[in-house]
């Protein structure tokens, strides 16, 4: 049988990953929401709403990376979820580069188009649908 401090050690773990799952996915929930919104405010020609939304778009960012990299230590960082981080720092990276086109009124038809292809890949490997 375990002892009493290694099941307490456990149970301490579990409530990390938990606590830090919880983060990583609330701020999955929000973070297309929020780009969209800032996207559809830069095209209105409201770029200050834009700019406050890419300031809490930032913050949802850190959180997103910080939760998932803690997650990776929690799992032992297995290739598919290593893989799907590296995705989701490109996509946090195309969709600053959508938004600071779409700020500046260029054309972003095909970032916008490559910033829905790679979230709709890493939503699928987060739940799991597309794994190796």
């Amino acid at each position: 049988m375990l002892s009493h401090a290694i099941l307490k050690y456990l149970e301490r773990m579990t409530g990390m990953y938990d606590m830090l799952f919880a983060s990583h996915q609330g701020a999955w929930a929000f973070l297309p929401i929020l780009f969209l919104i800032a996207f559809f405010l830069y095209r209105a020609g409201k770029p200050t709403g834009g700019r406050i939304l890419r300031i809490i778009l930032g913050i949802f960012y850190i959180i997103m990376i910080v939760s998932g990299v803690g997650l990776l230590f929690e799992l032992g960082f297995p290739a598919s979820y290593v893989i799907k981080g590296i995705l989701a720092i490109l996509l946090i990276g195309f969709m600053e580069m959508t938004l600071g086109k779409a700020k500046r009124g260029e054309g972003v038809a095909v970032w916008l188009t490559v910033v829905i292809a790679i979230l709709v890949v890493v939503v699928l490997m987060g739940f799991g649908v597309i794994a190796f």
